[in-house]
């Protein structure tokens, strides 16, 4: 077994979400020196520059189609109100949107190069309206085309230039999708329907007629579908066990690749449509980590970047020769000097909850887990609409280096296994999703490895939500307890949450208006007095999606009964910790919690 300090653990970079400029050099976003920042290269296993030198965290890259200049993202202080800057050929930064109190969601480069698009609260916090402003053009200069009543995203530009794909989502299950005419405001509703439908991943098609997306209409599973300016839906691809959950059109060629989610890990497949609803397929492309995403195409779709990563293989940049399949590594984000082979794959397993049903997980075991002795830690993903999935986790092999297991349940009401799953944790059912997770603690119990005494709940966000509800409804089973930006207490978090977020969760969660009481009697706030485990609560004090005060409250009642809690919140952190240096600080005080309360003898 090797033995590396988390620092190290900590330290392995990752490169990621690549775009191509128009003479095939690449921009992507690497975190060498501790938060993501631009870089570009001009050819594999070439040096690197490195374009921006901020203290802050760079979210997203998009080369111009038209001449070797980039749009980046920036927030500050992980408050979420991120700000759209220009990168020239030459260095010079400028700042295009400059209001500071707004949120701006790219909506991608006009196909000419001269305007972008992006969606914004600047004029009421709470919903988000449309803009277009011309690629030179700053602050107050770019126009309103549409006036939105709800959370509004660009999705891109017709090959014409002339409209835009806009969605408006009123819940994580459920999206309307609208083609809007930029010159003249007029809007197009293409998605009527009732209940909850699932419209993502859009982009216009090649000849501008039409729109392609994945969505599971009248489907359990995420189809890859046509829809018509007229409002026709026609499947494309569609598997009835698993989402297809992403797809990106090269719109002057055709061509293009979507993926399919199989147990977490990726399917990618790339073709060219010869008709509307027909791909000609190209080989698979060769990649390794079985995690691959964010597609960028060149300019004539000859290639295109991926962004890869696995369990054993951290994230990089990869390019793909379309019609072949063929891939070459582009970027050397580094593994700190850690060899991979040392790296943990996780198994992928079922267990059985209380009404029967089989709820999947990966679980991963440490070289030469000794039996019964094997601490273990539970570690719960956020959203609820997400999904555990096996890409690369410094912090995770570093637990298992120590010699931990680590289990990932992906319970009920996370996504990746079909529409009804998603909504069996709705309002009222929410408390099935924390039994799924004494089910698989009764699993744990059961596996020849592990000590059933040494078992530790962690999350974020909802996944701290479910640590601390787990520690009130279940307290026996738990040595320790780590909650990450959790909710404590869903009153005050839908009370206290961003403006433009509290109507989409309340459609996960119930309403203030409608379901008080019951949010009231599921919060562990109000159970706090069933914690017997040692607590560790982690946040961050910018958080926006669930503010510092849930991380404060729940501290302050567990320590007042009597139970052992330590606290740590940075200042200039939001929702989850995003900086190396404030990561290494914040885990390293996590392992000594768990050296304390859990691993000593």
């Amino acid at each position: 077994m090797y033995d590396y300090d988390l620092e190290r653990y900590l330290n392995v970079r990752s490169a990621y979400g690549a775009s191509f400029s128009p003479d095939g050099s690449l921009a992507f976003l690497m975190d060498t020196t501790g938060v993501g920042q631009v870089w570009t290269l001009d050819g594999p296993s070439r040096w690197p520059d490195q374009r921006t030198f901020y203290d802050e965290p760079v979210s997203f890259v998009d080369y111009s189609p038209a001449r070797p200049e980039l749009v980046f993202g920036m927030d500050e202080g992980g408050n979420e109100r991120a700000q759209l800057y220009r990168l020239a050929a030459d260095g010079t930064i400028t700042e295009l949107t400059d209001k500071p109190a707004a949120k701006h969601r790219w909506g991608g480069w006009r196909p000419d190069g001269e305007a972008f698009a992006f969606a914004s609260n600047r004029r009421d916090q709470a919903v988000f309206d449309v803009y277009v402003q011309d690629r030179d053009a700053t602050g107050d200069d770019a126009e309103l085309v549409y006036e939105g009543d709800g959370w509004f995203t660009v999705s891109g530009w017709s090959p014409d230039g002339t409209h835009l794909a806009i969605s408006e989502a009123h819940s994580s299950f459920d999206q309307d999708v609208y083609a809007l005419d930029v010159e003249s405001g007029e809007v197009t509703h293409l998605t009527p329907h009732e209940g909850n439908v699932r419209y993502t991943s859009v982009s216009w098609g090649p000849e501008g007629d039409a729109l392609y997306l994945v969505t599971d209409e009248g489907r359990d599973t995420l189809a890859l579908a046509r829809l018509s300016l007229d409002g026709d839906i026609e499947y494309v691809r569609e598997d009835d066990a698993w989402n297809i959950d992403g797809v990106s059109i090269h719109q002057r060629t055709g061509r293009l690749a979507y993926s399919k989610n199989v147990e977490g890990y990726n399917e990618i497949t790339v073709g060219e449509f010869d008709g509307p609803t027909t791909i000609s397929e190209f080989p698979t492309p060769d990649l390794p980590g079985g995690i691959a995403g964010g597609v960028a195409w060149d300019p004539e779709a000859e290639r295109f970047a991926i962004s890869v990563t696995g369990r054993t293989v951290n994230t990089n940049v990869f390019v793909v020769e379309t019609a072949s399949g063929e891939s070459e590594r582009w970027t050397y984000a580094s593994t700190a000097g850690i060899p991979q082979d040392s790296f943990v794959e996780p198994e992928v397993v079922r267990f059985e909850s209380f009404d029967g049903r089989e709820i999947p997980a990966l679980f991963s075991l440490p070289p030469d887990a000794p039996p019964k002795k094997t601490p273990v830690i539970v570690d719960i993903h956020g959203g609820p609409e997400s999904q555990r999935r096996p890409s690369f986790a410094g912090l995770t092999q570093y637990f298992l280096s120590r010699g931990y297991a680590v289990f990932e349940p992906n319970v009920r009401g996370s996504t990746g296994y079909g529409k009804a799953y998603t909504h069996l944790d709705d309002v009222e059912k929410r408390m099935d999703s924390v039994k799924d997770i004494r089910a698989g603690v009764d699993w744990l119990h059961d596996h020849p490895s592990v000590d059933p005494n040494r078992v530790v709940a962690m999350g974020g966000s909802y996944g701290g939500f479910m640590v601390l509800a787990s520690l009130t409804e279940y307290p026996d089973l738990w040595a320790a307890g780590v909650d990450v930006v959790g909710i404590a207490n869903f009153v005050t978090f839908l009370e206290n949450t961003g403006d433009w977020r509290r109507e989409l969760r309340e459609a996960e969660y119930g309403s203030l208006a409608d379901d008080r009481e019951f949010l009231r009697s599921i919060s562990p706030i109000n159970n706090v007095d069933r914690i017997t485990a040692p607590l560790f609560v982690l946040h961050g004090a910018n958080d926006p999606r669930v503010p510092v005060g849930e991380a404060e409250q729940i501290a302050d009642e567990v320590a007042d009964h009597g139970v052992p809690v330590e606290k740590l919140v940075f200042d200039d952190e939001g929702h989850g910790i995003s900086k190396r240096e404030n990561r290494i600080e914040a885990y390293t005080q996590v392992v000594e919690f768990l050296d304390e309360h859990v691993t000593a003898e």
